[in-house]
């Protein structure tokens, strides 16, 4: 008796957390209100995971988000990096909500729209009058024979289920009741991609001079199972950059001539990439996202070609985007001269130490300078690499396509149809779970129908 006693104790400890579960747990995680709470919540910081600039130095929000005024009144630099806004799709918390959310829709199929396609594919016969009377549709009618019936039911591809002479039900559209279960696997499947891409992806960037060479390096983020070693493998070189533009000036758009290399340096593949147009490679993919000026090559009389790099400026929006660099015009570094460039098109300022624009020469030209013939070469572009790896993408695209599946099958309307036959009165009901008025317009037809041949059989 002891034996069973301490079984039974056993047993009940074991099956507490189910019984938790079912009775406390699960009513909360099928509850439709917590879903779409968890949707909008989700919603709410995927969007200003695009309005607030991710994965950007503290100082660029210290600038763009400062503490005074702060935006909207609350948000500032501190609060964005201390929610984590400045990560938002890579942050604990937002993994947390895409989990919740999938394990409340898989919750909602299993309890909820499993049953009722199981429910929908059982059907049971009306062999008593009243029964039709629960039907929001039904009709009766005189000297109509039940096997006139299933003929109409055919024609608008109802499946007739029929096991006595007097008796017939008939249903069609059940795909319509999987279409939700599908849609909520869908969600789930993207949900799951997302969080894979998150822990298993990376995002780096590089500034790269044309026709310098690099490996993957500049990581700024990467999740906990990512793997980069494989970067080691192969490097890239990066042949060509160039930026075409318009008529007035402006950038019609810029290009990078892209060679991935093996240990040998041997080309195995190669692709000119520019914006919306990136280069694949083993998983990794490199977008054109930014462009900049590396350095300027010179010559002074007829020296050797010298190469001097040139830095970023820090102006204001109004001025633009200027670089510069200092060029001595002695060898002693006693005296020189500083050049300033805005872009590849080859317009050089040159200024001396006091700041007075002394010249403007093109690449490929030369000019005077304290008694030295300074020739300008060539400027040297750099291009700007956005760099990702997401293997949740594959899974993500899968999602949409099984949730598209889904809605499209959601569409079609699960009918159904029952007859009686009672001596020489026919009952017939019917009612479907969407498209009310185009059900009543069928069933009426089908009544019409009845009514002729009826009318054509006593005629």
């Amino acid at each position: 008796m002891t034996l069973d006693n301490s079984a039974s104790t056993e047993s009940s400890w074991l099956s507490a957390p189910w019984r938790f579960m079912r009775k406390e747990v699960l009513p909360v995680l099928t509850d439709l209100r917590l879903a779409i709470a968890l949707f909008l919540i989700i919603a709410l910081f995927s969007i200003s995971g695009t309005v607030i600039e991710q994965d950007q130095s503290v100082s660029f929000y210290r600038t763009n988000y400062p503490e005074h005024p702060a935006l909207f009144g609350f948000l500032t630099w501190k609060v964005i990096l201390i929610i984590g806004l400045n990560r938002v799709y890579h942050t604990w918390w937002f993994t947390a909500l895409l989990i919740l959310f999938g394990s409340s829709l898989s919750a909602c199929t299993f309890t909820r729209q499993l049953p009722a396609l199981k429910a929908a594919q059982r059907w049971k016969y009306y062999e008593e009058p009243r029964q039709f009377q629960k039907l929001a549709l039904s009709a009766e009618l005189d000297t109509v024979a039940l096997n006139s019936l299933t003929p109409l039911l055919q024609n608008r591809r109802y499946k007739i289920f029929q096991d006595k002479d007097n008796i017939l039900y008939a249903r069609k559209g059940i795909v319509g009741r999987i279409g939700p279960i599908i849609v909520h696997i869908g969600i789930v499947t993207i949900l799951v991609g997302g969080i894979w891409g998150s822990m298993t992806g990376f995002t780096a960037q590089e500034k790269i001079a044309s026709g310098d060479r690099f490996q993957v390096e500049n990581i700024i983020n990467a999740g906990p199972w990512a793997n980069t070693k494989h970067l080691k493998d192969w490097s890239l070189h990066v042949n060509r950059f160039w930026i075409d533009y318009t008529p007035s000036g402006s950038i019609d758009q810029f290009y990078s001539d892209m060679s991935v290399l093996d240990h040998d340096g041997k080309e195995i593949d190669r692709k000119t990439i520019f914006v919306n147009q990136p280069l694949r490679y083993r998983g990794v993919t490199f977008y054109q996202a930014d462009w900049g000026i590396s350095g300027v090559r010179f010559q002074f009389n007829n020296s050797p070609v010298f190469q001097l790099p040139m830095a970023a400026l820090n102006t204001g929006p109004q001025q633009g985007r200027l670089w510069g660099t200092w060029l001595p015009t002695k060898p002693d570094l006693s005296e020189g001269v500083s050049l300033i460039v805005k872009d590849l098109q080859g317009m050089i300022l040159i200024y001396d130490s006091k700041g007075q624009l002394i010249n403007t020469v093109r690449a490929g030209m030369a000019t005077e300078i304290n008694g030295t013939n300074l020739k300008i070469l060539e400027i040297i572009g750099s291009t700007g690499l956005q760099i990702k790896s997401d293997p949740g993408i594959p899974i993500v695209y899968g999602g949409f396509a099984i949730l598209m599946a889904g809605v499209v099958m959601s569409y079609f309307s699960h009918s159904q149809i029952w007859a009686l036959q009672k001596g020489d009165r026919l009952y017939v009901g019917g009612k479907t779970n969407r498209a009310q008025v185009a059900f009543e317009k069928e069933v009426l037809e089908i009544l019409n129908g009845l009514n002729t041949q009826s009318t054509a059989a006593v005629g």
